[in-house]
């Protein structure tokens, strides 16, 4: 199990900084600051201890499902789940699955809390830190049951477009931690990185897309106002599904 030691006290009339661990690998995120709001706040107090921990940058053991959530269910994880919105509606419409929320931004995590515990959810619980160290050493392989990567940060430069979550290291690891028939979920507003989505996941031996090229937009998905933003903005929303294999095509 890993540590329940709550993120580093946070002054909630103030900006607050985001954990940075040191580098082991590039990087999918930048350190982000946001002010905290008192319901956060007091979230992260209350809950934390049982329902969050942060991801070492080296961990022993796998991560203890069973006692993290107090049964055993199908997991789903949550790669950046922003405020929460989308996960907290998921997890409301879906009971017999458990869901894991990462992020790296405070504020989100504490809104997650606050959100699951006000919907009386006990199937949400949230990990701060660096999702690719979560997956490498704290998921045993084949042992998820979908993995949501939706709106992930674009990185639109060039010179930044090695740090993009989907990339192919990246997508051998989440690849291996999908049981066989398990689902990895992408949803991009950007067109270009869509594309190197498609290609990137197609290419991985691991996966097989589950449509003709992009898939229709998935049914547990609900529209978040990052989502329709982008959508009043004139920006296409395309979705993505490729399906674990239970080994790589010869």
């Amino acid at each position: 199990m890993t540590t329940s030691t709550a993120p580093a006290p946070v002054d909630a009339t103030a900006d607050t900084d985001v954990l940075a661990p040191p580098a082991r690998h590039v990087r999918t995120f930048k350190p982000r600051r946001g002010r905290i709001t008192n319901a956060q706040s007091a979230a992260l107090d209350r809950l934390w201890p049982q329902w969050g921990f942060e991801i070492p940058s080296e961990a022993d053991a796998p991560l203890a499902r069973e006692e993290l959530f107090g049964r055993s269910a199908p997991l789903v994880l949550e790669i950046g789940c922003g405020m929460g919105d989308a996960v907290i509606a998921m997890a409301a419409a879906a009971p017999e699955h458990d869901f894991l929320a990462v992020d790296v931004h405070t504020p989100g995590l504490g809104n997650v809390l606050a959100m699951a515990e006000r919907a009386g959810l006990t199937n949400v619980r949230v990990a701060a830190g660096d999702a690719i160290d979560l997956l490498r050493d704290l998921v045993p392989a084949a042992s998820l049951e979908a993995v949501h990567v939706y709106f992930p940060d674009p990185w639109p430069k060039v010179r930044h477009h090695k740090r993009r979550i989907i990339r192919p290291d990246a997508a051998g690891l989440i690849a291996g931690r999908l049981r066989p028939g398990g689902r990895l979920y992408c949803a991009t507003d950007w067109a270009s990185y869509a594309g190197e989505m498609l290609e990137v996941l197609g290419a991985e031996p691991l996966l097989r897309n589950a449509h003709e090229g992009y898939a229709p937009r998935a049914a547990h998905r609900p529209v978040t106002k990052f989502e329709a933003r982008a959508v009043e903005d004139g920006r296409e929303v395309f979705d993505l599904c490729f399906l674990r294999l239970p080994a790589p095509l010869a």
